[in-house]
């Protein structure tokens, strides 16, 4: 599962008001982890409403991916963002560490930077990461955010894994961006998306432009993820938790991120109205809005861009 890099995407067509100034001190940290290289980026707040929030997006996005938000996020919080061993401009990672050595990164990174508690926000592959980091460090975590998340591998990945990693071994650069851009984008006539075309086109370019860093990073990303599965049924922190996706997601669709939040025992469940899986690069002041209210305990109920609220994690009643 991977997510495109949209830090140059344009602003939201139609949108006008005050926009909240950003803080200007931001800070980017180089660290180690067991021999790998990463570097995470702080964007810091002296006067935050709620805990920090460490954003872990998709697999092909890196720390500058969620700078469009920060001017609705930073407002609220110190936001970091990271890219992982094996991701962005960190070392390369071997697909022989998995899920729970991102993990153990994770929180290196918030021992080292003095963040004990965050709100944690998982997207897409950033999900398969955060929710093993959750599991497995429960202390560390204040409130669950995951957007387009599973407990299991889409078939359509799965299947389009061998053909993916063919194509980018064999330098067949365009053959690759197609399948990409097929795989994360919905069907047309699956039903109204915002800004279609134009997403459509930014992946194709961005997949387009990798570099060959990437290219091997992106396969062994496939290779990493197939290898190790992407869920464990270990016991998820009982703090509050939102699980949401796009209504029109054929990646992962709904009703994976209903199973994803039953599995949880405090999670509500929702869909972004007219996007697909890349609801955050479609949406963008929306879905920067749903993260910002749930990390602040405002409402999420009756907003105009969400179809209705579910009540899903075991506990719900």
């Amino acid at each position: 599962m991977r997510t495109a890099v949209v830090a140059q995407d344009p602003p939201i067509a139609g949108r006008s008001g005050p926009v909240p100034p950003v803080p200007e001190q931001v800070e980017e940290r180089r660290l180690a982890f067991e021999g790998f290289a990463y570097t995470c980026r702080i964007v810091h707040q002296d006067a935050p409403r709620t805990e920090p929030l460490l954003l872990l997006g998709g697999s092909s996005q890196n720390r500058y991916s969620w700078q469009g938000h920060e001017k609705w996020l930073a407002p609220l919080c110190t936001l970091v963002t990271v890219d992982l061993p094996g991701y962005g401009g960190a070392d390369f990672l071997p697909a022989r560490y998995g899920m729970d050595f991102l993990a153990a990164a994770v929180r290196h990174m918030l021992t080292e930077i003095g963040m004990p508690r965050v709100n944690l926000f998982g997207g897409c592959f950033g999900e398969v990461v955060g929710l093993r980091f959750a599991q497995a460090y429960p202390e560390f975590v204040r409130r669950i955010l995951f957007c387009g998340a599973a407990k299991r591998l889409p078939d359509i990945y799965t299947d389009a894994v061998p053909r993916l990693s063919r194509a980018l071994e064999r330098d067949e650069i365009e053959k690759a961006a197609d399948g990409l851009v097929r795989l994360f984008m919905s069907n047309p006539g699956a039903g109204q998306v915002r800004r279609h075309a134009a997403v459509a086109r930014l992946l194709q370019r961005q997949f387009l432009n990798q570099t060959p860093d990437e290219i091997k990073k992106a396969v062994e990303h496939n290779t990493r993820l197939v290898s190790h599965g992407c869920y464990e049924p270990l016991p998820v922190p009982a703090v509050p938790s939102l699980v949401f996706t796009g209504e029109y997601d054929t990646l992962c669709t709904p009703q994976m991120g209903r199973e994803l939040a039953a599995t949880m025992p405090a999670a509500l469940f929702t869909t972004v109205k007219e996007t697909d899986h890349l609801v955050t690069v479609e949406r963008r002041e929306e879905s920067a809005d749903l993260i910002g209210r749930f990390c602040t305990d405002r409402s999420v109920e009756d907003l105009p861009y969400c179809n209705a609220v579910e009540s899903l994690g075991f506990s719900a009643g």
